[in-house]
């Protein structure tokens, strides 16, 4: 059985939706569409978009959670202070904080309409130093980084540049696909 390499997983970032870290939310929406349109049908679809500067460097990543979380700007504030919990909030909690700090007081399609002008770079996550792995990194050091880091994806590099990202859903299915192979 041959092995697979972080370099036959990874997504090129030729084949993956990106945008300037000037674009909008609402351009982002439409560059990850876009990405769908034109990616591999036989593969999961896109769940972020990679954020350059002008220089064409990768500079963040936005996922689906953060253009949630990009429609409510006190998140911002709120995420700072509560940065130290990230689970174990009963749904009781959950529903004060909504009303403690005035989340969510407007219709959806008002917030959606306000939010869709927000430039990228106010709510794009910068990687951080276990977001990256090297192309030639074997494939149980990224699994460790995906588990550690519980990220959804990490960027891959080549002598220092990023060349790729390499998605929890691929690492998933290969995963899955050797575990089936054992007869029981």
């Amino acid at each position: 059985m041959k092995t697979v390499t972080i370099k036959d997983l990874m997504v090129p970032l030729s084949k993956y939706a990106t945008v300037n870290e000037e674009a909008t939310l609402q351009e982002v929406i439409a560059a990850l569409e876009a990405a769908q349109v034109r990616f591999d049908r036989g593969r999961y679809p896109h769940r972020a978009v990679l954020v350059l500067n002008d220089q064409g460097n990768i500079v963040g990543k936005v996922g689906q959670i953060d253009i949630l979380r990009a429609l409510e700007p006190k998140y911002d504030g709120l995420e700072q202070q509560s940065s130290r919990f990230h689970t174990g909030f009963s749904r009781q909690f959950m529903k004060s904080m909504m009303e403690s700090y005035h989340l969510w007081q407007q219709a959806l399609q008002d917030i959606c309409y306000k939010a869709a002008d927000r430039k990228v770079k106010t709510f794009m996550v910068t990687p951080s130093e276990g977001e990256f792995v090297d192309e030639n990194a074997t494939l149980d050091e990224a699994i460790h980084q995906l588990v550690m880091g519980r990220h959804q994806s990490v960027l891959v590099l080549r002598q220092k540049k990023i060349v790729g990202i390499l998605r929890l859903t691929d690492v998933f299915e290969t995963v899955s696909n050797i575990m089936m192979q054992f007869p029981r």
